[in-house]
């Protein structure tokens, strides 16, 4: 597709100002937006988990704008940097993985990004096909371009400097040979959360230590979770995965507060800030109902994510269950023991990995056995030919007695 003048312009307007959390050099970057070279966007992807959530989406999304306006998108599988391990944000190292770990987690990540950008068209390339050619001298080049001073000033870095924990050699290499990336693909913008602008910067360094033009800096918010208020993130469970199903995905969306809403519509649609402006004020007035807007968010993430059918069905599974109070009619069927414990239930159907997480789960309100909330963890379950179990909101598995 091409774009008028007119439509650039817009187009590169949005680029730069929705979504985005800095932009250095930001003038510098519009000029090269404006002019007729394409240009090369880099995103490293560091497979250390096959999962990724709508905080990723957030950065996929601004990577399939550049591809609009006709840039080439440069996927860098780190192969090599996953192997290592990234502290960013961490206060502790990470354990090394295998090859065939990186591989897999890579291929996935490359399945769950082509729900939103044309990898296709893109250029995916693995750091082993310039690191796995890399000698004792070019490592040594490579670390003499930077000083122990300069990786002191990442911020977790100097935490754990100055808290006495252990900082690897190994993991001070890492934002080099993430910067020489750069170098290797001759990037002029790179992608990243927040959490990247370190990294991202110390590219641009060794860029113009190798007598390269300094690469762009492009980096996007880091997304709420549903509880609204921690980042999202799947240790914490609070996350929304790119690979979950229709429905999972709509009722997790109808899950989040009212507060994280806006910026769900303003990170994660192409909805015009004047009518997600408009939407709040109805909302606060109490001419729409909240609930109302998050459904219509829940569709726009479903459809760009499965398709418009898919969000249409969503929509209609979450209401009957929700709205109309009806069972889902594909529920899982599990066979258990009439009078086994409430605790080995929950494992046997598979709503909880061990008894501690059942117990959690019914200490905390969420668990119902034929639309009755389970209070006591101790509890037996006579089964009468089948009754619904119910975890949470969106999780119904039908009970048949096993003898």
């Amino acid at each position: 597709m091409v774009l008028t003048g007119a439509e650039k312009d817009a187009a590169i307007e949005k680029l730069l100002s929705r979504g985005v959390a800095e932009v250095i050099v930001r003038d510098e970057l519009e000029e090269k937006l404006r002019g007729d070279r394409q240009l090369r966007v880099k995103l490293g992807v560091d497979p250390t988990r096959p999962d990724i959530h709508l905080g990723h989406y957030v950065v996929f999304r601004k990577l399939r704008e550049f591809q609009r306006l006709g840039h080439k998108v440069v996927i860098i599988i780190g192969d090599w940097t996953a192997r290592i391990g990234d502290p960013s944000g961490r206060s502790v190292q990470r354990q090394m993985m295998t090859e065939e770990e990186v591989r897999y987690n890579a291929q996935t990540y490359l399945d769950q990004l082509s729900k939103v950008v044309d990898v296709d068209e893109a250029e995916v390339v693995w750091q082993s096909e310039w690191f796995g050619e890399f000698t004792l001298e070019d490592v040594i080049r490579l670390t003499s371009k930077y000083t122990v001073a300069q990786m002191l000033t990442r911020e977790d870095f100097h935490t754990r400097y100055e808290g006495g924990s252990p900082i690897a050699i190994t993991e001070l290499l890492y934002p080099l040979l993430q910067a020489y990336d750069s170098v290797a693909i001759r990037s002029d913008i790179e992608m990243g959360g927040t959490d990247q602008t370190f990294n991202l910067l110390v590219g641009r360094d060794i860029q113009r230590e190798s007598g390269q033009e300094p690469q762009d800096i492009f980096t996007t918010p880091i997304l709420v979770g549903t509880d609204g208020h921690q980042k999202m993130s799947k240790s914490l469970d609070n996350y929304i995965a790119v690979n979950d199903t229709p429905d999972d995905m709509f009722g997790k969306i109808m899950s989040i507060p009212d507060e994280p809403m806006v910026e769900y519509y303003r990170l994660l649609t192409d909805i015009s800030l004047d009518e997600i402006d408009q939407m709040l004020e109805d909302a606060s007035s109490g001419n729409v109902n909240p609930r109302d807007l998050k459904a219509r968010l829940a569709k726009i993430i479903v459809a760009d994510l499965h398709s418009p059918e898919e969000a249409e069905r969503a929509e209609a599974a979450f209401d009957s269950v929700y709205r109309q109070h009806q069972l889902p009619e594909d529920m899982p069927e599990v066979q258990v023991e009439s009078g086994s414990g409430i605790l080995s239930v929950l494992t046997t159907a598979g709503v909880a990995k061990s008894n501690r997480e059942a117990r959690r789960l019914i200490e905390q309100g969420g668990i119902r056995l034929d639309g009755e909330r389970v209070t006591d963890p101790e509890a037996t379950v006579e089964i009468n030919g089948e009754m619904v179990l119910q975890a949470g909101r969106r999780r119904f598995v039908r009970l048949m007695s096993a003898g």
